[in-house]
């Protein structure tokens, strides 16, 4: 098992910056990949970005690129999702994931997620 909290989330202006962090604590000797999701209000939950373990290889939908990077430090059994030049249709609560292709950068096959933590974007 994985346990994993995000925290960072809150309220900017258009335009701003966020960093989410998301801790994992557990079975961290595990090789995982990790991702961030969103979920706005009324929709489905999204994938944003993805990273392998080794850091080596990222994915974004391509919403994001550009603005948006991942990055983890294993030592500190955490990954980053820096978010720049926000906008209001960023506006979700953004999920963690663990995930265990852990070679690679996926968008789906995770088994692992956190609560969440909500991102507002005003106009």
């Amino acid at each position: 098992q994985v346990q994993l909290v995000e925290s960072g989330g809150g309220l900017v202006q258009a335009g701003g910056s966020l960093r989410l962090s998301c801790a994992a604590s557990g079975r961290t000797y595990n090789r995982y990949a990790m991702g961030w999701f969103r979920q706005a209000s009324g929709k489905e939950r999204e994938f944003v970005a993805a990273i392998s373990w080794s850091g080596g290889t990222t994915s974004y939908v391509d919403s994001v690129k550009g603005r948006f990077t991942i990055t983890r430090d294993n030592a500190k059994n955490t990954v980053y999702l820096q978010m720049n030049s926000l906008k209001p249709q960023d506006t979700a609560v953004y999920y963690c994931a663990a995930g265990s292709r852990w070679n690679q950068a996926p968008s789906e096959g995770y088994g692992y997620w956190g609560q969440g933590t909500q991102v507002t974007v005003s106009s």
